[in-house]
């Protein structure tokens, strides 16, 4: 299975300045969610066809406005633990996302970040 991008998310700031620059640049549209465990407000970007994303409150202080890349695997633990036996620093262990699913965050040899992220199955 190739493993695709399946989310992007912006850190910021100022989440309600970014809300409106990227509303009005491409016409997105954007839904404010409560976060779990009462971790302030998400905002899902739904984009129609193609991968969309979200933007939240950048949750590292001092760290500069960022995009993050998540790639869809279906097994978060394990690929962690691959991605660290390929050399990569794990920057958050794999953690569940509330009922969604789980996700871990990774610095690849190269120094570039990205996450993992396996989504809980839906019912049928």
């Amino acid at each position: 299975m190739a493993n695709p991008f399946v989310h992007v998310e912006l850190h910021t700031g100022d989440l309600a300045r970014a809300k409106t620059f990227y509303s009005a640049l491409f016409d997105w549209d954007l839904q404010d969610l409560p976060m779990p465990e009462g971790g302030g407000t998400y905002t899902m970007i739904n984009v129609g066809s193609g991968t969309g994303g979200g933007m939240m409150s950048n949750p590292a202080p001092g760290v500069p406005p960022h995009w993050l890349a998540y790639v869809g695997v279906d097994d978060v633990a394990a690929m962690t633990e691959k991605a660290r036996s390929l050399g990569a620093a794990i920057r958050q262990e794999a953690m569940q996302v509330g009922d969604y699913g789980w996700m871990s965050i990774i610095t690849d040899p190269t120094g570039a970040t990205f996450a993992l992220w396996e989504a809980t199955p839906q019912g049928d």
